[in-house]
């Protein structure tokens, strides 16, 4: 296993680890020996309700300030509740986790979904929200390793079946507002019998039951939010949304979203900067893939791909209908790059559901993750306890043209064939790449290990708040374009820091626009490895 480096009480990443053979696999599955012990229980009924097939997400969340990356892990209707897992490699030196559930308040056991994380309060520590079949959960971080339940005073205990949930600034007033997909009206009292071909009962479709529209709060700066999603006009399309991510379509400095709805057109929310949305997926070319088909989508990712400077969408769905990707040409202008890519034939027998770019070789540009998982029976699995699994996929960037499966060479925790949901990235052993926790329906948590990527150079970006958008200079090459975002993948909340992979050309500088629209320019020193910036202190009006 690997060990990060540590110099004081900040975060420095370090070439310190040594060439490693080329036999070595990509990543190392390392859950149990770091002490991450958690299954899933979806407390399967025998009636098929919906709920138990769809959970469950993961947060990486830095709880307690200490440099690290702790792991919140959702259950579902098990009695043992949501587990807080603390990271002691700072100050330890050494990866391991520690079981803080308890000493931290927040062992909720509901029937869990997903997790958003922000500081809404603005206090200087991450806070939870929590997605469930039935009431919504918002904790409130103390700032002292404990939580404390404020969702009545805050006013976001929506009772219906919610996914995916986003904390970002849509108004751009300083504090975080908070977006949060609804599903469908399913509930244990309206439970339809659904049947595969052979006749045999099997988890129903959405399309079995109606949608429900998302809601947006907006934060009122006193720990209280109002549900302003009629008057925000959030309400004029609804779908069955499970993914949502933001990204900013239109290129004017303000925050959309985007979401994937599971069976109906996908909807991309545009900023009006008045405090409204609109509609404009059809529009712009992201609503249906390029066959016109409304698919099952599933998990969502905004990344730039190709490095042209904008944000390309993707989308996971079905087994056969294959992931969609969506390259940007410009201001509200996408289209299907799937085939040409090589991702549809890629991704059409598996059904995606966690989804993230990730640079794991860092070389560069963004390579793709999909946790799989089936939610209707798998033939070749017939007869089997839970025949819903499917094997996750890891696809290499060439050079922002194709993407190629590398799951095969990338070692055995590739080659796992489980039912998985969740998915969240981020450097949990801080030794300069990308580590994956992948949350398994109705099985155990998954941690894989970069084992490769931190043998190029990187550059950690912090400080910034989340949905600013920074940019590395690079010598010679294009100007490397990230958001600092933790709504993403699937049900789940990743490391909102920036982690630039260079591609073995030093960094320059960085260009940072801040949430608000303030720009600045940062200058980055040779052989630094993480940098922590303080909005004023650079150069402003920066510019793209």
């Amino acid at each position: 296993m690997k060990r990060g480096c540590l110099v004081g009480a900040l975060l420095l990443l370090c070439s310190c680890a040594t060439p490693r053979p080329a036999s070595t696999p990509i990543f190392e599955e390392a859950a149990a020996v770091s002490g991450l012990t958690f299954v899933h229980d979806p407390q399967l009924s025998g009636e098929f309700h919906m709920p138990e097939i769809m959970g469950a997400g993961v947060a990486l969340i830095d709880y307690d300030n200490d440099g690290d990356l702790d792991v919140y892990l959702i259950q579902g209707k098990g009695k043992s509740g949501n587990r807080l897992f603390r990271n002691d490699l700072i100050p330890s030196g050494r990866l391991h986790f520690t079981d803080v559930t308890q000493a931290a308040g927040v062992g909720l056991a509901a029937y869990g979904m997903g997790v958003a994380t922000g500081d809404y309060d603005n206090d200087g520590y991450t806070d939870l929200y929590i997605t469930n079949f039935g009431p919504n959960v918002l904790f409130h971080n103390n700032g002292n390793g404990a939580f404390t339940d404020v969702t009545v005073k805050a006013g976001v205990g929506d009772a219906r079946w919610s996914t995916s949930a986003a904390f970002l600034d849509y108004d751009r007033d300083g504090d975080l507002d908070l977006f949060v997909l609804n599903y469908i009206d399913f509930t244990v009292a309206n439970n339809k019998a659904c049947f595969a071909p052979s006749g045999e009962r099997d988890y129903c479709t959405p399309k079995a039951y109606n949608p429900v529209n998302a809601t947006l709060y907006r934060n009122e700066g006193n720990g209280r939010f109002k549900d302003v999603s009629a008057a925000s006009g959030i309400t004029a399309a609804r779908g069955p949304g499970l993914g949502v991510t933001i990204t900013d379509a239109n290129e004017d400095g303000w925050p959309d979203l985007f979401v994937a709805n599971d069976t109906a057109a996908n909807l991309l929310w545009i900023n009006q900067k008045d405090g409204t949305f609109q509609e404009q997926g059809l529009a712009s070319g992201v609503a249906y893939s390029e066959d016109g088909l409304a698919k099952a989508g599933m998990g969502v990712a905004a990344g730039d791909y190709d490095n042209d400077g904008d944000e390309d969408l993707f989308v996971v769905n079905l087994t056969r209908e294959g992931a969609t990707l969506f390259r940007r040409d410009g201001p509200l202008l996408f289209q299907d790059a799937s085939l040409a890519t090589g991702l549809r034939p890629t991704t059409f027998s598996y059904t995606g559901f966690g989804a993230g770019w990730l640079d794991y070789d860092n070389d560069g540009f963004l390579d793709l993750f999909i946790a799989n998982g089936a939610v209707t029976i798998i033939e070749q699995l017939r007869g089997k306890p839970y025949p819903f699994q499917q094997a996750n996929l890891l696809l290499r960037n060439e050079g922002g043209k194709k993407f190629s499966d590398v799951s095969s060479s990338a070692g055995p925790a590739l080659q796992l064939e489980e039912v998985s949901r969740g998915a969240a990235f981020g450097d949990l052993d801080n030794d300069g790449d990308t580590d994956i926790v992948v949350a398994n329906n109705n099985g155990p948590i998954r941690l894989l290990l970069n084992q490769v990527g931190n043998n190029k150079p990187s550059l950690l970006v912090q400080g910034v708040p989340l949905n600013s958008r920074v940019g590395l200079v690079r010598k010679g090459l294009p100007i490397l374009w990230r958001r600092a975002q933790s709504a993403y993948s699937y049900l789940s909340a990743s490391d909102p820091r920036v982690l630039f992979a260079s591609g073995g050309v030093g960094a320059e500088e960085l260009l940072v626009e801040w949430p608000d629209g303030y720009q600045e320019r940062f200058p980055v020193k040779a052989g630094v490895r993480a940098v922590t910036l303080k909005r004023g202190a650079g150069k402003g009006d920066a510019g793209r």
